[in-house]
């Protein structure tokens, strides 16, 4: 079943109220959606049960911090074996570089977010660990200029 069925308007409200901001306090989060507090807490702990929100986060300014370098890497494997594409995916969680990772059709297997403080890091990491894997064929990478949107969540009504 699908569990957007089961929300509200005021459910929604919360989801957009928080996927804004998620530090508001459950007193501010239930002014800006017209609910008392308890009612409110009760709601965001059954989106968050539900798996609806599944989590928070803090938004980074990856230059403040001296991450000066992004870059997308297309990679291609030798084979697109399930154990093999499995295998490539566990080796990425341990990449910290690797800030996403998709799966995709098309012409690469899979896409990748690289952030790294510079140039020389971020080549030593593609040279030595991202075509140096078992499996990799190919890796075309592309690098980030601007962020003209970051936007990430969902496009909510």
């Amino acid at each position: 079943m699908d569990s957007r069925s089961h929300l509200d308007q005021t459910d929604w409200k919360i989801l957009r109220e928080l996927q804004q901001n998620g530090r508001l306090t459950n007193v501010e989060l239930a002014s800006r959606v017209g609910l008392s507090p308890p009612p409110c807490l009760r709601r965001v702990q059954a989106l968050e049960r539900s798996g609806i929100i599944s989590g928070y986060r803090a938004s980074l300014n990856a230059a403040a911090l001296g991450f000066n370098v992004s870059v997308i890497a297309f990679v291609g494997l030798k084979s697109q074996a399930e154990n093999e594409l499995r295998a490539f995916e566990t080796r990425v969680v341990g990449w910290p570089l690797v800030r996403e990772a998709y799966a995709v059709s098309g012409e690469a297997d899979f896409l990748l977010k690289l952030v790294a403080r510079d140039l020389p890091e971020l080549q030593n990491f593609i040279i030595r660990d991202l075509t140096g894997a078992p499996n990799v064929d190919s890796v075309k990478t592309t690098l980030v200029l601007r962020v003209s949107k970051y936007d990430p969540g969902v496009p909510l009504p």
